[in-house]
């Protein structure tokens, strides 16, 4: 990636007030197609949201896609949506013990709005603030339930697939955990037994950095320092490790850039909740020094990865650093800006935008503690990515397309994504995902720019006296 090290977060403020104004447009049009109890949408076909049924995984960025509109603009029609379509619609995301995905459905809807309160944002409302603390507390118990014990003596939250089944993923889900510790709740078990919810936080990303993300040690031959896995399988009957796996990269040794991505932002931001936590409440897993050692190790060798090999100069990304025809492209391909409209490869923008999130994040997390000299590049490049996604041919400022971020990929070894007629491989279309986490990391740039409240998924960016300190 060619970083821009002059770019400022402020001179994002017009592109992305522009991006609010398209967007909020496109929320509105979504509502009118999707109206209350309809299928969740994931992802355009010639830029009408479609259902596709897997998990449901997206409802939860489809109504947080309108509370972060509220959040960028105070547009109280969007709050409106936001809110009323949560306390509606979302309480079977909050009890559904069959996904690892509640970090996405139920902190992108209850969690953004309880934020908001905390914040001041919205009207303190005694009902509306127990509403959504009950909702948060019951989400992550109900995820961290999903409990398998590892060979080593660590464990992890497993995903859709059953008992042996690790998706990196998960580690940007582990804010429902989070939230859930945050506010006091506890997990509890057979015989009453009281499970940490901030335990299992902790150990389920010592298990994804351990298992899922590489550090170029000689752990195989693929071993790239920040090449991730998308899954890691263990045996269900005795928790050791067998093998890498992958469900929507290209292989167990290439890197599915959207994991990649997850990685990124899930780590960092997991960092930042911890410093806000008693130092006593970290000891039983070593204190935040021993913590910190492995989360912020997989957090820069992921974005370092990211930075130079799987992202193209301009930020943007491909689908999967080993996608078979990226050849095809030239040997040069990573050196030019990404080509959404190539014949051989898609790029994937929704991994993108994630990945600028994780960036942005590392580069404020290490001045602020750390004081490296090396911060700002993590989150010059953060912006850098941001800035590209902001234009065309990626900001969709068509009004009949009711995508926001074009050249999104959700499955396409499954071939769930729309092509053309004219093209060979996706492009032009949108994910729910996407969307949402542009519209995310789009508000954490404006509040980076006005000096506001930095973004974070709990109370607070600063740790109070007494927190945890290296």
């Amino acid at each position: 990636m060619k970083i821009d090290m002059k770019i400022q977060a402020i001179d994002l403020l017009s592109p992305i007030e522009r991006m609010w104004t398209v967007s909020g447009e496109k929320i509105l049009n979504i509502q009118e197609k999707f109206p209350a109890s309809s299928s969740s949408p994931v992802f355009t076909v010639e830029g009408a949201y479609q259902a596709q049924g897997w998990t449901e995984w997206t409802q939860g960025f489809q109504f947080g896609s309108a509370v972060l509109q509220f959040d960028g603009t105070r547009d109280e029609r969007f709050l409106e949506i936001g809110r009323s379509y949560t306390v509606n619609e979302m309480a079977s995301h909050v009890t559904h013990v069959g996904v690892h995905d509640h970090g996405f459905n139920n902190v992108s809807t209850y969690g953004n709005l309880w934020r908001l309160m905390n914040e001041g944002v919205i009207e303190e409302r005694e009902w509306e603030r127990h509403f959504y603390e009950m909702a948060l507390k019951a989400s992550g118990a109900v995820q961290a339930a999903r409990w398998s014990k590892t060979s080593d003596g660590g464990g992890y939250m497993y995903s859709f697939n059953g008992p042996q089944s690790l998706f990196v993923d998960t580690i940007r889900t582990c804010r429902a955990l989070s939230v859930s510790h945050q506010l006091g709740h506890t997990l509890w078990g057979e015989q009453d037994e009281k499970i940490s919810l901030l335990g299992r936080v902790i150990e389920h990303g010592i298990s994804t950095a351990k298992y899922n993300v590489w550090y170029g040690e000689g752990r195989d031959t693929y071993d790239l320092r920040g090449r991730t896995a998308h899954e890691a399988l263990f045996n269900a009957y005795n928790g050791v490790f067998r093998a890498p796996s992958t469900q929507q990269g290209y292989s167990p040794f290439s890197t599915w850039t959207r994991g990649l991505a997850w990685a990124m932002v899930g780590f960092v931001e997991e960092l930042e909740f911890l410093r806000t936590r008693p130092a006593e409440e970290l000891e039983p897993w070593g204190g935040i020094a021993e913590i910190e050692a492995v989360f912020l190790k997989a957090a820069k060798a992921t974005c370092d990865f990211y930075i130079e090999h799987g992202s193209a100069a301009c930020g943007v990304c491909y689908w999967d650093t080993g996608a078979p025809s990226l050849h095809k492209l030239g040997e040069d391909y990573l050196k030019r800006d990404a080509d959404p409209f190539n014949e051989y490869e898609p790029v994937d923008s929704s991994a993108s935008a994630i990945a600028a999130q994780g960036l942005i994040r590392l580069g404020q997390y290490l001045d602020l503690y750390h004081a490296e000299k090396d911060s700002s590049r993590y989150a010059q490049a953060g912006l850098t990515v941001l800035t590209k996604l902001l234009e065309e041919p990626y900001l969709s400022t068509d009004a009949k397309h009711q995508g926001l971020l074009l050249h999104s990929v959700y499955h396409w070894p499954n071939g769930w994504d729309h092509v053309p007629a004219e093209a060979k491989v996706p492009q032009g279309e949108s994910s729910m995902w996407g969307d949402y986490h542009l519209r995310e990391v789009a508000v954490l740039a404006q509040r980076l720019a006005k000096n506001e409240t930095y973004l974070t998924f709990f109370d607070g960016r600063k740790p109070a006296v007494g927190c945890a300190t290296v």
